[in-house]
Parts: structure tokens; C-alpha cells; sequence
């Protein structure tokens, strides 16, 4: 892996962002956030599940006043995400967001950017600038013949430079396609020409298994690369989903951990049980459990505590028997299928029960 690409530091709400820090998780509510209440609990959901900023959509006033009772009811860090209307981002400021996703390229003249920006000063609330491939102004593609990654990184230092030139350096910067190889070559060449914090992600990754493909491909490339201090997964589906697969894409490049990472096998004809369901149920007890460790779920009794000997804790199952055990070695036996789960949880929260000294 290379080194990470140095950015500057920023702040969201005390989480920080680029510099030392290490890669944040992030994602996006798919609610109305004219809808209180169910932003709130979508927002409690996103953070139960790892995500550490939560961005916003703010079309119109009615979700900018909005943002004032959701403000009081998280301490989740939330970026306000708006298009074109500068009066937006300065209600969302008001109502105590911390942080813009604004371009102020394209929000009406220089007397609103420097409302954005002098509210945005005041507040101490970073900027972020977004481009996708869908959003680069036409001269641009114009030049580049089409929204090439070089077209993508013109328009973001567009936007860049009237920041910049009002002495607004509290940036940070994402350049999206839903291609991946465009969104590797922009980053690429972004990461040239500036120091500003990158939040990466594949735009538009489509549903669960095609969308969790490409975003690991584009993000764990980047990542291993050096490049990205915040990601999200984007995929159509709910947002919670963001949140594993982003962890995992980091578990995978030793990057960060959260949770246990669960090993199993891909099955054969040797398996006896519903391995696939009784994966399926271990992996859903474990959802709310933050402690880092290995826990191997296996389809054969023969095979299975040697694939897995360096799980802290496994279970392998076989017709009408199974086997519970740690780091290679049988503490267990447990007879009849129906019987696997529960006896294999008593054992998994003896472990954890010792893990954490109680």
C-alpha cells in the first residue's frame, strides 16, 4: 500500500477530517428531510451502524427549517446538500449544520458566494465541493470532449479558486463518475494539483451486489493508492447497507476495523446444514456488536476448524452434530441442527463476556 496522500485537516463537528486522521465513513439519508422524525431514526441507524457524518438534502425551505429540529435531536456531525440556491445554505448554516456540500460556481454571482462564505467563516463550517460527471458546465466538456477525468478536476479547481480567492481554505473535494476507471483517474490527478481533504466515492454504483462491486473496486483501489479521508459507498438501496460494505472495504485493506469479520465457507457437496441460513442468522446477531474479532461459520465438521483455525471463535456443522470452537481447537459438541444457533450464541457471549473482562 502507498502512502497516504497528506491533506490538510478539517473539522466536522469535532470529527476530524484529512491530515492524521484515519478514513471516515459517510453516507447520505434517503428520507425527506422535510420528514423529521424519520430522518432522525435514519440518522440514529447510520451512526448504530458506523457512519460518522450524515449528509442531507435541502431542496427547498421547508427541509432548511427542518434541519433546526434534527440538529437538536442528533449529535451526529450533518452536512447540509445543496444545489444552485445560495439562501439554502446560509438557512441550513443558521440552523446549525456543520458543514455545506455547495459549488459556488453555480449558485449565482459573486455577492452569494460571498454570502456562503462569510457565514460559513463565522460558523466554522467546512465547504465541500462535489463534482460528478453528470454536473461539469458545458464549456468544459466542450474542451475536454465530453466529461473526461481531466474535464471533472478543471471544474472542481473552478469552484476551488472562488473559495480561494476569499480566503476560504476549509475545503474538502469530490470528483465522481459512475465509471470507476474515470473516477480513479480523476482523484488521480486531483491529488496533484491540490492538499485538500478527498472524499471518494463511485456515484451512481447502482443496486446491492453490482453497486458494493464497483464501489470496492474504485474506493479499495484509491484507498490502497493513498488517496481518501472520507468515502461512501453510494448504492441504490438503504443507506444502512452504505455502512458494512464501507467498513468491510476497509477491514480488507487494514485500514480501520469495526465489528467482527465473519468467515465462512462458500459451501460444497460436503455440507450438510443450511449453511447459507445459519451464516445469514450469526451475521444478523452480530450486527450490534462493535468488538473486533473473528468468528468463522463452516460447513463441514471434518474440514472446518482447520480452514478456520485462526478464528477466535467458529462453528462448524455437520448432519445431526456440530462443533464449536476457538482458535482450532473443539471446546464443544452440540447434536442436532436446530440446535447450532443457540448453543453456539451461549458460547459467543461467554467469549465476548471474557473478551471484555466481565
Amino acid at each position: 500500500m502507498n502512502d497516504r496522500h497528506k491533506t490538510r485537516e478539517i473539522h466536522i463537528r469535532g470529527v476530524g477530517v484529512g491530515g492524521d486522521n484515519p478514513v471516515r465513513v459517510q453516507s447520505m439519508c434517503n428520507t425527506d428531510t422535510r420528514d423529521v422524525n424519520a430522518t432522525l431514526a435514519q440518522i440514529a441507524r447510520l451512526a448504530e451502524a458506523g457512519c460518522e457524518i450524515v449528509r442531507l438534502a435541502v431542496p427547498d425551505d421547508i427541509a432548511a427549517n427542518a434541519l433546526t429540529a434534527i440538529r437538536s435531536n442528533t449529535d451526529v456531525p450533518l452536512v447540509a446538500d445543496i444545489h444552485f440556491d445560495h439562501r439554502l445554505a446560509i438557512m441550513a448554516a443558521e440552523a446549525g449544520v456543520d458543514a455545506l456540500r455547495i459549488n459556488p460556481g453555480n449558485i449565482g454571482g459573486p455577492d452569494k458566494v460571498d454570502a456562503v462564505v462569510d457565514i460559513a467563516r463565522d460558523k466554522g463550517l467546512p465547504i465541500r465541493i462535489g463534482v460528478n460527471s453528470g454536473s461539469v458546465e458545458k464549456h468544459l466538456l466542450e474542451q475536454f470532449g465530453g466529461p473526461t477525468p481531466e474535464a471533472m478536476v478543471e471544474s472542481a479547481l473552478a469552484h476551488v479558486a472562488l473559495l480561494e480567492k476569499r480566503g476560504f481554505e476549509d475545503i474538502k473535494i469530490s470528483l465522481k463518475s459512475s465509471s470507476v476507471l474515470n473516477t480513479i483517474a480523476a482523484y488521480r490527478l486531483l491529488a496533484r494539483r491540490v492538499d485538500y481533504p478527498l472524499h471518494i466515492g463511485v456515484t451512481e454504483a447502482g443496486t446491492l451486489v453490482r453497486g458494493a462491486i464497483k464501489s470496492s473496486v474504485g474506493l479499495g483501489i484509491l484507498l490502497w493508492e493513498g488517496l481518501g479521508d472520507t468515502l461512501r459507498v453510494s448504492l441504490t438501496h438503504d443507506p444502512v447497507d452504505e455502512i458494512g460494505v464501507a467498513w468491510e472495504i476497509l477491514r480488507a485493506l487494514g485500514l480501520r476495523e469495526r465489528g467482527p469479520e465473519i468467515v465462512s465457507c462458500p459451501t460444497c457437496g460436503r455440507t450438510e446444514i443450511d449453511l447459507i441460513g445459519l451464516t445469514a442468522q450469526v451475521e444478523e446477531r452480530l450486527r450490534g456488536v462493535n468488538d473486533v474479532f473473528t468468528c468463522a461459520v463452516m460447513g463441514c465438521v471434518v474440514n472446518g476448524p482447520g480452514e478456520a483455525r485462526e478464528a477466535d471463535i467458529g462453528i462448524a456443522g455437520g448432519r445431526g452434530l456440530g462443533i464449536i470452537f476457538r482458535k482450532g481447537e473443539v471446546i464443544r459438541k452440540v447434536r442436532g441442527e436446530e440446535n447450532l444457533l443457540p448453543e453456539f450464541m451461549k458460547e459467543l457471549e461467554s467469549f465476548l463476556q471474557e473478551r471484555r473482562g466481565n
